[in-house]
């Protein structure tokens, strides 16, 4: 069938690569601007957007698709279905019917559970121990569309955010092709979710990194898990530097949550025991182990890591 693609990386990217190998063909692109990133501030090649041109596919990077000539452009195309894969942006009723099979989504969680902007990162912070992919048909309310196709996978006990949607995001590509498949030959079969089963997700804001010592290790684990690689699990050091932790593990001791306990290495009290932070990231430095950390940094025993510290 005459797809558009819209989608953003890194989630889009797979989805894309998968979609071009198939039998569909894909009459346009549509996908963020390039931006400045790096020490250097320098334009950055959307990944997205270098797929299309490799392809020689029409190709738009709007702002967004609230000008009516980005909505003309979409039209020009004359797609029989559009494709959505971590877009951004909720589309208007006059994008979802422009096309005459409407438009398809693939979302990152096993619908109902999870409907919103962070389905990855929302299954690792309720320690769900699976997840998975739905394509499913897109509707003005948010991820309510009826589900055509899903596919599950169990998420591993050590699994970020990063890697899992790593996983996920191939997988949304192969969920899709069947999709597409299932429509263009009429054998599609629609189903309702249940709207008793409904879970819901924000968006990640940078603020959600902060870590709460209050909390036990299990739920600790998963924080830093889920919020790997962005925004990062992160305390404030007494100088007020931040330190990033990028993995951790329950420990022996017992004191008050956020106080720097005797070691090994650098373990911490929390809610219900104790954490090893294992690996960390300074601000301004790469990834290094807790003890290499400590032999460049004085973290006495009684010092107090977070953000109310003076």
């Amino acid at each position: 069938m005459r797809t558009l693609f819209l989608g953003s990386p890194p989630f889009a990217t797979p989805v894309l690569e998968r979609l071009l190998a198939s039998s569909h063909e894909v009459v346009g692109v549509v996908t963020t601007p390039d931006r400045r990133a790096g020490r250097g501030r320098g334009l950055q090649r959307n990944p997205v957007a270098a797929l299309a041109d490799a392809a020689q596919r029409p190709l738009l990077q709007p702002e967004g698709l609230r000008e009516p000539s980005a909505v003309q452009w979409l039209r020009d195309q004359e797609p029989e279905v559009l494709a959505v894969a971590s877009y951004g942006e909720l589309l208007r009723t006059e994008v979802l019917e422009l096309a005459p099979h409407g438009a398809l989504n693939v979302h990152g969680s096993c619908l109902p559970r999870w409907r919103g902007a962070s389905p990855v990162q929302a299954a690792l912070l309720a320690g769900d121990e699976e997840t998975g992919i739905t394509i499913q048909r897109m509707v003005l309310e948010l991820d309510a569309g009826d589900v055509l196709v899903e596919r599950r996978t169990a998420i591993g006990p050590r699994e970020t955010a990063g890697e899992l949607a790593a996983r996920l995001a191939p997988l949304g590509g192969e969920a899709l092709v069947e999709a597409l498949d299932a429509v263009g030959s009429g054998e599609a079969r629609a189903t309702p979710q249940d709207p008793e089963q409904v879970t819901l997700c924000r968006k990640v804001p940078k603020e959600a990194g902060v870590m709460d010592f209050a909390l036990g290790p299990e739920q600790l684990d998963r924080h830093v898990r889920a919020m790997s690689p962005w925004p990062g699990a992160s305390t404030t050091l007494p100088d007020g530097r931040r330190l990033v932790v990028l993995e951790l593990e329950q420990a022996e001791g017992v004191g008050p949550a956020g106080q720097v306990l005797e070691g090994p290495g650098l373990t911490v009290g929390t809610g219900a025991g104790a954490v090893r932070l294992r690996r960390l990231k300074p601000a301004g430095k790469g990834a290094m182990e807790d003890e290499a950390f400590l032999r460049g940094t004085s973290l006495p025993a009684g010092t107090l890591l977070g953000e109310t510290n003076p």
